[in-house]
């Protein structure tokens, strides 16, 4: 007995990705004062600004991977 026949159609992995990821992530609010205390919070903000950037990447490759993988796998 042979498998059924696997139908594969272009599926764009890319779609998987949210699309509000296109927009990025902005930057954190300049501080209103020009205190350390001011820019020390600016600094940690940003930083936490560019680890969300930074994790939306990872995600978006670790998505289209597993989809390609996916769709190889259901090729064979």
């Amino acid at each position: 007995m042979t498998a059924p026949p696997v139908f594969l159609s272009a599926n764009d992995c890319s779609s998987l990705i949210p699309d509000d990821w296109t927009v990025g992530v902005p930057s954190a609010p300049l501080p209103q004062d020009k205190t350390v205390g001011g820019l020390a919070t600016f600094g940690d903000a940003q930083t936490g600004q560019l680890d969300k950037a930074n994790a939306r990447t990872k995600d978006a490759v670790t998505i289209v991977r597993k989809c390609e993988a996916r769709d190889k796998a259901a090729a064979k």
